[in-house]
């Protein structure tokens, strides 16, 4: 669910509508008349941060990592024609929508000079320094989006970045900061940020910038999981104390929720192996109970939501 906010927040600094609601029911393949257009780009940067994350384990973070996430994050959606996974071959700007490259707010380097200074970032990235961690990765992240290497998606890749060097140094053990809800809470100042980096060299500014967002979205999220746990203790005991002989089952489906807060019935019967009457039968004490909600509507084809699990992570609703 962190990856999930995060792919939603950092997609919509990039002018997408989709929800976290959303996100979740294109994942249960839930389809409806009603869903955003955009909503398959959150989902592949779903895809793009939790393959980038295993692809940790054998590639460390470098520009053929980008470039390979790159590719999954525009497969299939908006952008998917301006080559992805390839470095840019055409001259690139930054600037109001219809903007030429005359009246851009910044031109990032021409596309010869991009994989020598990627090749630079990349060496930048693993020298050993005296500077603090996240101080480097604030430098990086500021210096990807500079270079801007690609056609499309160099913010969405950008913000992976840091997720994926944090993961890498064993900063995060989970990728659980999702440093998109500051970027996107304080937007124009975080393009204003990064800009005045380029005109000024106005580094300090921005990485006071960037630190006081880690230290901000580190609190929520660690807020957050522990309203996780106390909240996964006290329907553990539910399931105990009004489950009976479906005890076991229910504590299976439960941490499976945490994974897949969208199920159907024959997600339950397949995860606990019993009779699809007894999967309906415990999907209906998870309703009883008020974990479950079931939220189509319909006598068939029924999903049924956490809710309870989802509120913590928008408490708002969006």
């Amino acid at each position: 669910m962190y990856v999930r906010k995060e792919a939603v927040l950092s997609s919509q600094i990039e002018g997408t509508q989709s929800s976290l609601q959303d996100v979740l029911a294109a994942e249960a393949k839930i389809l409806s008349p009603d869903q955003p257009k955009d909503v398959n780009e959150v989902v592949n940067y779903v895809d793009a941060m939790n393959y980038g994350i295993e692809r940790l384990k054998e590639l460390p973070v470098s520009v053929r990592l980008v470039r390979e996430i790159h590719e999954r994050l525009l497969k299939g959606v908006r952008g998917y024609h301006l080559t992805p996974g390839e470095l840019r071959k055409t001259q690139n700007w930054i600037g109001p929508g219809g903007s030429t490259i005359r009246d851009a707010v910044f031109v990032p380097p021409p596309p010869h000079e991009v994989p020598a200074k990627l090749a630079q970032l990349e060496a930048f990235i693993h020298k050993d320094t005296t500077l603090p961690l996240l101080v480097k990765i604030g430098m990086v992240h500021a210096q990807f989006e500079s270079i801007h290497p690609f056609l499309d998606g160099n913010g969405r890749v950008g913000r992976l970045l840091i997720t994926f060097l944090l993961c890498e140094q064993a900063v995060l053990t989970k990728p659980v900061l999702y440093l998109s809800h500051f970027f996107k809470k304080n937007r124009q100042e975080y393009y204003e940020r990064l800009q005045a980096v380029r005109d000024t060299g106005a580094w300090e500014s921005w990485l006071m910038f960037f630190l006081k967002g880690v230290e901000e979205v580190s609190v929520e999220a660690t807020h957050t999981a522990r309203e996780i746990i106390a909240m996964r203790e006290v329907h553990r005991m539910e399931i105990v104390e009004k489950f009976g002989r479906a005890a076991g089952n229910g504590h299976r489906v439960l941490e499976y929720l945490y994974a897949n807060p969208i199920v159907s019935v024959g997600d339950v019967k397949a995860r606990t192996g019993t009779t699809y009457p007894a999967a309906n039968n415990l999907v209906g004490k998870l309703v009883e109970a008020g974990i479950l909600r079931e939220f189509t509507g319909q006598a068939r084809n029924r999903k049924f939501i956490y809710d309870p699990y989802i509120k913590l992570f928008y408490p708002d609703g969006t």
